[in-house]
């Protein structure tokens, strides 16, 4: 029987040849110039056989850049170094998104000297590290909490990034709402105490995202706008004891939009907060009145019993399409995996661990 995970899909304007998606990856080989190069084009044209391909978290602005080594989609340079990428991914018949990302408390002030911004000035709770713009490792700090007067500006920040995503020719965008990150301390509870109106009830937690996403609908049509949460995780110090009602309200209200997708981190590989029930992708399906995609530690076996179970539409593969780069083809012709790649080369670096991953070659 011929797996559905491969089979082609349209989903409103967007007609893909499979349903296999490469999960956004922070892979960091940008290097300080925050610049898409040509390292990163073989990367993503070998990986092009996906149906859809996001990119790494890609930074909006100077203040919500934060990443040693990530890109950036705030300048017209950022924009046309993109540009042989995204050719290069559709000459391969994939279609390709771009990720929106503000890192919120999870970055460093050395980035865009000036200070770090949250929804309220909680810090990420432990001992934490990240990384300065010198590379160096650090602490996280304490975030500002941002005023009520500037956000007006953060939601044009992202309208202006997907501006220049679609200069470069991207399909079009994912809204980074998960793992810890900005967006994702508006929503949760435990990260947001503000007493205006992005705070307290959950649909004023829910305003920041509600006023991305109508600005970025302004650059590209809905169809072509994804959102991504991960209401289980524990990344980025996150978790609240409200999670599952937070988050079926949050996939309620998306689902006006009519979106292209809502990319749910259900599974629980990178850790789970515990502090609510878990939020699988049947909630997130009963809630959500559109096009769901699965992601972390899906196996081939368990994508499919997912889209044939109607849980979800699409599944994303992180982990397992870096060291795997012709995942679709291992797919089709039922051959072995090869073992998951070492952590230590996840973040910077050059094509060791990130462009010389070798194809299956059948006895």
């Amino acid at each position: 029987m011929a797996l559905k995970l491969l089979s082609s899909v349209t989903f409103g304007s967007l007609a893909l040849k499979n349903r296999v998606v490469l999960a956004p990856l922070t892979r960091a080989r940008a290097g300080p110039s925050r610049l898409p190069n040509e390292l990163m084009l073989t990367y993503y044209e070998q990986r092009a056989n996906a149906g859809l391909l996001i990119t790494e978290a890609t930074g909006i602005s100077e203040q919500g850049y934060g990443w040693y080594g990530a890109p950036g989609i705030y300048t017209d340079e950022q924009a046309t170094a993109w540009k042989p990428i995204v050719h290069a991914v559709h000459t391969k018949g994939a279609k390709f998104f771009l990720q929106l990302w503000h890192m919120g408390r999870q970055g460093h002030p050395s980035f865009h000297a000036g200070e770090t911004v949250a929804p309220s000035a909680i810090a990420i709770p432990g001992e934490g590290y990240t990384r300065d713009a010198n590379g160096e490792r650090v602490q996280y700090v304490t975030p500002r909490a941002l005023e009520t007067s500037e956000i007006p500006a953060l939601v044009q920040s992202y309208k202006h990034a997907a501006t220049l995503a679609k200069k470069a020719g991207f399909d079009g965008v994912e809204v980074h709402a998960a793992n810890g990150y900005l967006i994702d301390t508006f929503l949760q509870s435990s990260t947001n105490h503000r007493t205006d109106e992005y705070g307290g009830s959950v649909a004023n937690r829910y305003r920041l995202l509600k006023e991305v996403v109508t600005a970025v609908g302004e650059v590209y049509p809905y169809d072509r706008i994804g959102v991504r949460i991960s209401p289980n995780g524990m990344y980025g110090g996150m978790g609240s004891e409200d999670n599952d009602q937070t988050f079926q309200y949050v996939a309620s209200e998306l689902s006006h939009f009519k979106l292209a997708y809502l990319h749910v981190m259900d599974g629980l590989g990178f850790g789970f907060h515990g502090k609510s029930k878990v939020f699988t992708l049947f909630d997130a399906k009963t809630h959500f009145q559109g096009p769901v995609i699965g992601n972390i530690d899906y196996t081939k076996e368990m994508a499919e019993g997912a889209i044939r179970s109607g849980t979800a539409d699409l599944i994303s593969f992180g982990r397992s399409y870096i060291s795997n780069p012709d995942l679709v083809e291992r797919f089709t012709n039922d051959w072995p995996l090869a073992p998951p790649a070492s952590h230590e080369i996840f973040y910077g670096g050059g094509a060791k661990g990130y462009t010389d991953f070798e194809t299956y070659k059948p006895q």
